[in-house]
């Protein structure tokens, strides 16, 4: 079934020149990820990010970039804290607010102020990360840089963040995928090799039964957020009967598909985005002049490398995004009033606002367990360090979502454009 779904893709002349140029897009991705700034010890610096989890867990979703500090070390990341800042601002301001509700024409205004505020937000991030990368000393990655070299290595770090976001856009045209997703996606699967080889380099026989619980538990999780994903509670919609001359129309019975899990996987990007904002700034002050501001730094880090405050923190913020981010996306408002219009209630609900309320309490229950499994699945590196004592990073719960997820996303559009070329077929 599956070669035969293959296979009818691959003949679909459109498709497959579609995704051939989304992997030429990822393939540009990778080799821009390998490009280092110059005057950079690539040797001293993958020995401090292996040394620091944190940063290492950035360069996951960098693609491998930070590590080799590379054009592309920052990734998508400040386009995604860009998104954030946006969207929290749609909520405070009012007239971003009106400008969310024109449509098509409001979403593209606010798109475009996400890339401008793209461009400070990298230039920022850039100069931390050189900052942090020279006071490294012991490491001895980065010298000191001249005024005139600093400026051309955030210039160009700077470009690198919005050539992915330009690469990201021209994917997502193609209707095969979500270009900022599969160029995470991309990120994640290329260091799965390097993994697994750490993984058998460091084989101990008598570690044999965690690695079989290890890879019990990631099918089991896979299954289990394939579940989750395509999980959806049907609320019955009836359509009234309407007389119009001779004919009736209406009468139907149909069916409101509400998902249990509507955010996907943004609340958890959003989550790492903010919990590792503290310690990332800590980072810098560890070397500070004033003792008092060294001594709050090295409590920062110390306490988000707690692994109980680091989860519960992280753990939180997800079940918070995910009911901030369905709430951005769905409004039981106007599906109330669509529904009115077009002349549909929901069994022993009367319309308007009844329906408004019945949908919200229906929508608050069902992302009370998306919410949950997030919280869960993001949890789930440290859960099975704890109980098996591998420590995959790569093939995390975060990754394995990320990765399932834009794989259906993707299956799915392309599964869209088929069923529209049988239907143009029909014509």
């Amino acid at each position: 079934m599956i070669w035969e779904k293959i296979t009818q893709i691959w003949k679909a002349k459109d498709i497959r020149k579609d995704l051939l140029y989304v992997l030429a897009m990822l393939i540009i991705f990778r080799a821009a990820a390998h490009v280092p700034i110059p005057g950079i010890d690539v040797t001293g610096l993958k020995d401090f990010f292996s040394s620091n989890q944190i940063l290492g867990l950035l360069n996951i979703f960098s693609g491998g970039g930070m590590e080799n500090f590379s054009v592309v070390m920052l990734g998508i990341a400040p386009y995604i804290t860009a998104s954030i800042v946006l969207q929290l601002l749609t909520m405070i301001v009012p007239a971003l607010e009106r400008m969310s509700k024109e449509g098509e024409q409001g979403r593209q205004k606010i798109n475009q102020y996400t890339r401008w505020l793209t461009v400070p937000l990298a230039v920022l991030q850039a100069y931390g990360y050189i900052t942090l990368i020279q006071r490294q000393s012991q490491f001895q990655i980065l010298g000191s840089l001249s005024t005139q070299q600093l400026i051309i290595s955030i210039l160009t770090i700077t470009a690198g963040t919005m050539f992915l976001m330009w690469i990201g856009e021209l994917i997502s045209e193609r209707k095969v995928g979500n270009g900022i997703s599969l160029l995470i996606f991309a990120g994640i699967v290329v260091s799965l090799p390097s993994s697994l080889q750490r993984t058998i380099a460091i084989f101990d026989p008598s570690q044999l039964l965690n690695i079989v619980l290890f890879m019990a538990i990631a099918i089991i999780t896979i299954i289990v957020i394939v579940l989750i994903t395509e999980a959806q509670r049907n609320v019955p919609v009836n359509y009234a009967r309407q007389i119009r001359g001779n004919r009736v129309y209406g009468g139907s019975t149909t069916h409101l598909p509400l998902r249990v899990n509507m955010a996907g996987v943004i609340p958890i990007i959003f989550a790492i985005s903010i919990v590792l904002f503290p310690p990332m700034i800590a980072q810098f002050f560890v070397k500070a002049q004033a003792a008092w501001l060294a001594g709050a730094a090295k409590f920062v880090i110390d306490v988000f490398q707690n692994q109980f405050f680091y989860g519960a923190i992280y753990f939180v913020l997800v079940v918070a995004f995910t009911y901030f981010y369905t709430f951005i996306v769905f409004h039981p408002a106007q599906l109330a009033e669509n529904l009115q219009k077009q002349g549909a209630f929901i069994p022993g609900i009367r319309p308007g606002r009844h329906t408004e309320e019945y949908i919200k309490n229906i929508v608050n229950r069902i992302t009370l367990a998306g919410s949950l499994f997030l919280g869960l699945v993001a949890l789930l590196p440290i859960l099975v360090q704890s109980m098996t004592g591998v420590t995959t990073m790569v093939i995390g719960g975060t990754s394995l979502l990320i990765v399932v997820s834009v794989v259906i996303e993707s299956m799915k559009q392309i599964q869209s454009q088929l069923v529209m070329r049988d239907y143009e077929g029909f014509k």
